[in-house]
């Protein structure tokens, strides 16, 4: 994770953060409309992004299991809202891809209304973690939906994956780039995630920031 040293975490948060993703995590349900949706009793985490960017990668690399959230070479396969309990402190909220999808219209137009709505109205929703491919950086598409955050007030953090396919020096210049974009945004939290599911870059420092948010 790309910080500012006196942001960085402490080894007690990292094993804090450690010690919550080593423990119980399993899937809850599969939600495809707001009444379904479970009691807002536990923090949400919620993970966003376009299609392929890596989403239920990095959820298998943080959790330290293969195949928790179902990962695919198929842009577009999540479709509904996928929640996973974390030990009863915590849920993760796998979103749909956005983007990019092999499904027909009307099917597009009700998961991406479904996921706005969440995202609009979930009051115990603690962070929507934005993911971006460090390969290719910001596009349109992640500044409608950055957009959107903001006018809802709704606090996102940018996550740049699969760092590992990129020289130190274009990841850095990426983190650079991303930052610079989101400083005027209100509800972007100022600091960039750099991580590699692939190489487990960066997924210790997310373990701690997700845990900080679970027990404010």
């Amino acid at each position: 994770m790309s910080q500012a040293s006196d942001n960085a975490f402490d080894p007690a948060q990292l094993e804090a953060g450690r010690k919550l993703f080593a423990g119980p995590c399993d899937f809850m349900l599969g939600v495809v409309s707001l009444e379904t949706l479970p009691p807002p009793d536990l923090p949400e985490i919620a993970f966003a992004g376009r299609s392929n960017v890596g989403k239920s990668t990095l959820i298998n690399a943080l959790t330290g299991r293969k195949s928790l959230a179902r990962a695919s070479n198929e842009p577009g396969r999540t479709r509904e809202l996928n929640f996973f309990n974390l030990g009863d402190r915590l849920r993760i909220v796998d979103l749909p891809g956005y983007g990019f999808a092999k499904a027909p219209k009307p099917v597009v137009e009700r998961w991406t209304r479904l996921t706005k709505n969440y995202l609009r109205g979930r009051v115990n929703l603690k962070r929507v973690l934005l993911l971006i491919d460090a390969r290719h950086g910001l596009k349109a598409v992640d500044e409608g939906i950055m957009k959107a955050l903001d006018e809802a007030a709704v606090s996102y953090q940018v996550v740049l994956t699969k760092a590992d396919k990129l020289k130190p020096s274009e990841s850095e210049a990426r983190v650079a780039e991303v930052s610079n974009a989101i400083k005027r945004r209100p509800a972007a939290f100022p600091i960039v995630a750099l991580t590699s599911s692939a190489k487990g870059d960066g997924i210790a420092e997310i373990r701690a920031a997700i845990t900080q948010l679970a027990e404010e």
